[in-house]
């Protein structure tokens, strides 16, 4: 496409495409468009002037060629990504409050006096009736506080000061809108589903295939552990669904032929197969944001706290405005205290601490589902770490198959595959992953699959029972066999590997052994963790003793269970709560799901099951295990700015009503302190906790 470079420095260029302007979505797939190449860092559009600036890595002449490939037409961006974008909304608001300052301001230059007086008059009576409504809902609130502000200012033909409050409320609810509509957008886009394959039911078979190429009338497998991808009616299969995520609802549903389904539920129990009714997610992101609007979640102790005081102070501010008028005789001293409340900036600052710091969390990859969650990342003392995924790498590798009934290596490998990928799992996919690097491809040669949480799995082949998973499910809940005459072999498989066993007739035929090296930061993010005030650091895993020793003593943790079951690690947490413990439960497998609901805050790994990042309260990005420090101190962080507001409310508000009484500040000056204050703390509750 054609492009005009406008400005030019090192690693930075801002371009012109000839066009006048960007419509949104426009502005949207050219942003997509450069964020997918490696190359370019950062990329920012500007839909009113057609013009963009890219930070960009490596060769000039290579950035110069991706901007001049792009086309609107050709650049491949999913109707997804396009629902889920935040620049109109941005837009929408920026509009609306430069749109209020030129209106304020601009009366003042143009409108004369008698109907600048007219309008503000009209403007109070939306004011009175406001604060007339919280009477009949059976509360004094602050809309009342406000609508006798006005109503006294307006009495006394102080009609500037009365407009002056009112562009103030004005603004302060703006951005208290824009700052809440925001946070929760962000959050509900990181919430989004991001499914990139989906298997296929077809007449040949099951097939992996992308979701893009998924129409109406499809049929899709979903088994057990998935997301549901599409909105559409099962016509096949039972199981149980966790529709959280949409409802809100704790206990999982019963869904089997005939029931409808919704995108971005989770299958906890079961398969279905689903004839897809909606391949857009019937308004997914919309539903998000609903309920996360609805939810009480989003709420945290201080934002209630801070919204029942506001209103508890309300009846006192009127009692103290009398009281003084009834000492002094003086209406300019009562509107003094009018002007000034506590309540105002309590309900506007606290919000948008909170939900700015959920924005800036989701900066770092860090997920927050409500700010009650990042309070009780605060306040934990005891971290509870899974082992595989969390500690350790979220990639494990097959580092060897060990046959043991004579079978080809390769052809076990080709057969553990076959059963695995169904299932996510760390483990399942590194099996999955090894056939793929050895190109070993199948058809499904297998009965019915069927996962048996925390043990493994069970099915047939060639009508002989298939079972793969750990020592106890295979050998004690199973009773496979070693076979005759390969006893000293498996009694010598290395040991520092983890094991996963392949039994057919109830016979071992293969083990498995699975590489899964420890993260590199795994103890670095010990060390700091435990600075940061962590009393008691847990690792729970389903592996061995000999392993989870390994592992533990490298990650420099203390305490640690091995061999541990999906109720065991939710046992251990409700017990450390009765102790009095404020407990976090990290983890990335359906096995986790027990312990991270149990927990006060669950967090689970993005690349982890679907399950647990639906249940989880906070979701991190994989890549990294410092996210963790950075959200603890990122929460210790918000409190420490919601306790500064709250003293700094008190102080400043508390100094104005005494200036007032004394005389020493007229009400207009009262107001406009009072107001300027409260939207300078909701600006400053907007900025980032962490420097840049």
């Amino acid at each position: 496409m054609k492009y005009v470079i406008k400005h030019e420095n090192r690693n930075r260029i801002r371009f012109h495409l000839s066009m006048s302007r960007f419509s949104f979505r426009q502005a949207d797939i050219l942003e997509y468009y450069l964020l997918s190449y490696d190359e370019v860092i950062e990329a920012r559009i500007y839909e009113r002037t057609a013009d963009a600036v890219i930070i960009y890595s490596g060769e000039r002449a290579r950035t110069l060629e991706i901007i001049r490939d792009f086309s609107f037409e050709s650049a491949k961006v999913s109707d997804r990504q396009l629902e889920c974008s935040g620049r109109e909304l941005n837009a929408y608001y920026r509009d609306r409050i430069v749109t209020s300052i030129i209106m304020h301001y601009g009366k003042r230059l143009i409108v004369p006096a008698p109907i600048r007086r007219i309008w503000i008059l009209i403007k109070t009576a939306r004011y009175i009736i406001r604060g007339l409504k919280t009477i009949g809902k059976g509360g004094l609130k602050v809309e009342l506080l406000d609508s006798i502000a006005i109503t006294a200012a307006i009495a006394t033909k102080d009609y500037k000061t009365a407009s002056s409050v009112m562009f103030l409320l004005k603004i302060g609810d703006t951005l208290e809108e824009w700052t809440r509509k925001k946070s929760v957008d962000d959050l509900a886009r990181r919430m989004s589903l991001n499914i990139d394959k989906v298997w296929l039911k077809t007449p040949g078979g099951d097939v992996f295939t992308d979701s893009d190429k998924i129409v109406c009338g499809d049929k899709v497998v979903v088994h057990m552990g998935n997301i549901i991808p599409f909105d559409g009616k099962v016509c096949d299969g039972e199981a149980l669904v966790n529709q959280a995520s949409l409802t809100g609802e704790a206990e999982a549903v019963r869904k089997a032929a005939g029931s409808a389904v919704f995108a971005g539920t989770v299958l906890e129990e079961g398969e279905l197969t689903i004839e897809v009714s909606s391949v857009s997610g019937s308004g997914r992101f919309d539903k998000i944001v609903r309920m996360i609007e609805e939810s009480e979640k989003m709420k945290s102790t201080v934002e209630g706290k801070a919204e029942r005081l506001a209103d508890r102070l309300v009846p006192y501010t009127l009692a103290a405005a009398g009281l003084t008028y009834l000492l002094s005789r003086n209406v300019s001293k009562a509107i003094s205290v009018l002007m000034v409340d506590y309540s105002c900036a309590l309900k506007m600052a606290m919000p948008i601490s909170v939900l700015s710091a959920i924005k800036e969390s989701a900066d770092y990859g860090i997920t927050v589902k409500g700010g009650r969650f990042m309070e009780e990342v605060a306040a934990a003392d005891t971290i509870v770490f899974d082992k595989t995924g969390t500690l350790t790498m979220a990639r494990p590798m097959v580092a060897k198959v060990v046959s043991f009934n004579g079978e080809p290596e390769d052809e076990l490998l080709r057969q553990a595959a076959c059963l695995e990928e169904h299932f996510p799992h760390s483990v399942a996919k590194a099996v999955v992953d090894a056939a793929i690097r050895k190109g070993l491809t199948h058809e499904e040669m297998h009965s019915k699959v069927e996962y048996i949480v925390a043990h493994g799995i069970a099915s047939s082949i060639d009508g002989k029972k298939a079972i793969i998973g750990s020592y106890h499910f295979v050998f004690e809940d199973e009773k496979a066999v070693v076979p005759d005459g390969t006893q000293d072999v498996f009694e010598n498989l290395p040991a520092h590997y983890s094991h996963l066993y392949f039994a057919k007739g109830g016979k071992l035929c293969a083990c498995i052994l699975i590489e899964d090296p420890m993260r590199e930061e795994a103890s670095e993010v010990v060390e700091k963790l435990k600075a940061s005030g962590f009393e008691h650091i847990v690792m729970m895993t389903g592996d061995s003793e000999r392993t989870a020793a390994s592992i533990a003593r490298a990650a420099g943790i203390d305490e640690y269970y091995s061999e541990v079951l999906p109720e065991d690690k939710a046992s251990y947490v409700e017990r450390a709560k009765k102790e009095g413990r404020h407990v976090i439960m990290v983890g990335d497998g359906i096995n986790d799901s027990p312990a991270l609901s149990a927990a006060d805050v669950g967090i689970a790994i993005s690349d982890g099951a679907e399950i647990a990042r639906q249940i989880a309260d906070i979701t991190i990005s994989s890549s990294d295990l410092h996210s963790i420090v950075m959200l603890r101190e990122l929460s210790v962080l918000l409190m420490k700015r919601i306790r500064f507001n709250y003293r700094t409310i008190v102080g400043f508000n508390t100094a104005l009503i005494a200036l007032g009484i004394a005389g020493v500040m007229p009400p207009a000056t009262s107001a406009m302190l009072h107001n300027g204050s409260t939207v300078a703390l909701g600006l400053k509750s907007m900025t980032n906790l962490l420097p840049e």
